[in-house]
């Protein structure tokens, strides 16, 4: 694979001392930053805000659905509603 830029970072020395133990690191990193960027909010691209047109579209889509909680694993989810009464 051909190196196409290098980037670092800073860590706490807690978090250096178990990435150091690491054999592959560089490889670990790279995979770790290729998940989570597998699990980016749609929406909001991982910052956690919405942009007013970004909030105005949610709240159109948000009549017609709702976020629940799942029961067994707790975790929030999207359900339409579309034209049920709430």
């Amino acid at each position: 694979m051909k190196k196409q830029g290098i980037i670092t970072f800073k860590v706490d020395d807690k978090l250096f001392e178990v990435i150091r133990e690491i054999p592959s690191r560089s490889e670990f990193i790279r995979n770790a930053i290729l998940s989570a960027l597998g699990n980016i909010c749609p929406l909001c691209s991982g910052t956690g805000i919405l942009t007013p047109h970004q909030k105005q579209h949610w709240e159109e889509f948000a009549a017609d659905h709702e976020v629940q909680t799942c029961d067994d694993c707790r975790e929030r989810y999207l359900v339409c509603i579309g034209g049920r009464p709430r």
